[in-house]
Parts: C-alpha cells; structure tokens; sequence
C-alpha cells in the first residue's frame, strides 16, 4: 500500500491506496461508531494531514512503517507552527483512534500510537451568561418576536430550548416535531453515538415552541420540510448557523454580556442548573455527558462566579 503524496491546490492529500483505506476509516466511524459527519469530517481531516506529512516530510513509503517517532515528529510539527494544544490534543486522538482500527483489520501488525503522549488542553473555564444576561437575552428575542417575521419566532423557540435543556445546537437543528411533547414538556434528544435521552424543560419554552408552531412554522413550511421542528426561511431544515448568528445578534442588544454562542449558553444553563443546587449526576443526564468528569467542570465555573461574588461583596474578602 503506497504512501506517496498527490497534491491538489495547497493542499496535500495521500494515494489514492492510502485514500480508500481513509473512506474505509470514515465509514467505520460512521456505521459502527455511530459518530456525526461532522466529527467525521475533522477525523478523516486529521488522518490525511498526519499521513500526508509524514509521507513527504519523514520519507515513509507504507502504512506498515509508520512508526511512533515519525507521529511524534507529526505533532511536534504542528506545536512548533503554533497549532493549540486543544488542536494537537484532538489530532493526537483521531491519530490513536485511526491506528487502533487499522490495526484490528489487519492494515498494519503494530500500533504505533500506544505510548502516543496527547498534549493536554489548555484548562479554559467556559463563558456563561449570568442568570440576569440569559434571562435579558431571552427577553430582548421575546421582544423581536412580536413582529410579523415568523423567522424571530423561530429563534425565540430556539434559544429558549437551547437554555432550558441545555441540549447541544446540532441536537436542537435535528429535532422532529414529535419529538416534543408539549403536554409533558419533555424532548426527546439523539445525541452522541444516537443515544437517545428525555430532557424537560419549562413553561416559557413550551409557550414559545407552542407559538412557534402555531403562528411561525406554517408560515414557513414547505413540501421539503418534513418533520423538522425549526426550518429556515426557505422552508428547510434550519442550519446551525441560524441559531448562531441569531444568538450572536441578540446578544448585542444586553450590555456588557459575553458574545457567546449556542454552545455557551449550554454552558450557562449547566452552570446555572448547579448555582441552584440540581444533582451533578442530574445535570450530567440532561446534557448526555458520557463522562461525570466533563460535566464537573461546570462545578468549578460555579465556584469561580461564588469566589468573584464574594470578594465584590464581601467587606472582608
């Protein structure tokens, strides 16, 4: 199996041997892994850089003969160009995933990428709202709502979904009207690896889906719509980029509130879940956290915003 290097634009990519190894990779991640295209995109991405690289840089001629230093010279390249940590960490993993499937079928006989060290990340606290910004946010989109553009009505169902759940932005886009049940106010959410899991949320989220179907959507709704709950204003299925951009504009009008985005404000409703005392197991469900560990970061948030609130009011802090 060759590992010469084919260039297209500026941009290298493998042999077309190397390649359908690749295709069959993506296709592992996507069959048997059950992960989304876009993790899939970034994986194949990663793999093809890091093969490409080594093939005209380290001079390996096969897939067999990769070995761990020609990974570790990899990623030294990228630190050295001043790629994150958290872009070296990720590659370092789609490297290890790569191999450790290569390896169960048979297209190399060792894995390179077992004392493969990841870089670690960067230890950022997340940007929440406070709970006067969120609810300021959600009011400014109430506001916008009232005009005749049932496109604002769309936005105000998606931002108050996006807080009271705290689901992740792509869960939220590829929602179904019957995954919601207004009576219950429960959504039923696909997330990572198709887990299925049931998140409440509240009554001013119910009163503005319940809007948005009533008043937004047949406005919009097309023959290509489907069953898809939020569309766009061409009748289809809304992009994430929507619900962005949205956020970003609305956040403009709430003085002094970080720009985040949907992800952000998944942030802030964790993190605001904890301020008020909700379970950590709890709000690890509600998010779809594989790991307890991800979802104790919001713990520390949590005590960051009691230390700042303190020692602003505290005469002895």
């Amino acid at each position: 199996m060759g590992c010469r290097v084919w260039k297209r634009g500026d941009v290298a990519h493998t042999s077309e041997d190397l390649e359908a190894v690749v295709d069959a990779f993506a296709r592992h991640l996507r069959s048997e892994r059950a992960r989304s295209e876009h993790t899939i995109r970034a994986y194949r991405r990663d793999v093809e850089l890091a093969l490409a690289w080594i093939a005209e840089d380290e001079g390996v001629e096969t897939l067999r003969d990769i070995r761990l230093a020609q990974l570790r010279a990899w990623l030294g390249h990228l630190a050295r160009s001043g790629a994150a940590r958290s872009t070296v960490a990720r590659r370092s993993a789609s490297l290890r995933t790569f191999f450790a499937w290569a390896l169960r079928t048979g297209r190399v006989d060792v894995d390179p990428t077992l004392r493969l060290a990841s870089a670690k990340r960067a230890a950022h606290l997340p940007q929440v709202l406070t709970h006067e910004d969120a609810g300021a946010v959600l009011d400014v989109a109430t506001v916008a709502a009232d005009d005749e553009d049932p496109v604002h009505l769309r936005d105000l169902a998606a931002l108050e979904l996006l807080y009271a759940t705290g689901i992740r932005v792509g869960e939220l886009t590829g929602l179904d009207i019957d995954d919601v049940d207004l009576g219950t106010r429960v959504v039923r959410v696909l997330g990572k690896g198709a887990k299925e899991r049931m998140v409440p949320f509240g009554v001013p989220a119910a009163k503005a889906v319940e809007r948005w179907l009533g008043e937004g959507r047949p406005r919009l709704v097309t023959d290509a719509s489907g069953p898809a709950l939020l569309l766009g204003r061409r009748g289809r299925r809304v992009d994430q980029r929507q619900i962005r951009s949205a956020l970003h504009d609305l956040l403009r009008h709430v003085p002094d509130a970080p720009d985040i985005g949907p992800h952000g404000l998944r942030h802030s409703a964790a993190t605001h879940l904890l301020d008020g005392g909700a379970d950590l197991r709890m709000v690890q469900e509600l998010l779809g956290h594989a790991s307890l560990a991800t979802t104790q970061l919001y713990t520390h948030v949590s005590v960051e915003r009691l230390k700042r609130s303190f020692e602003q009011a505290h005469p002895r802090a």
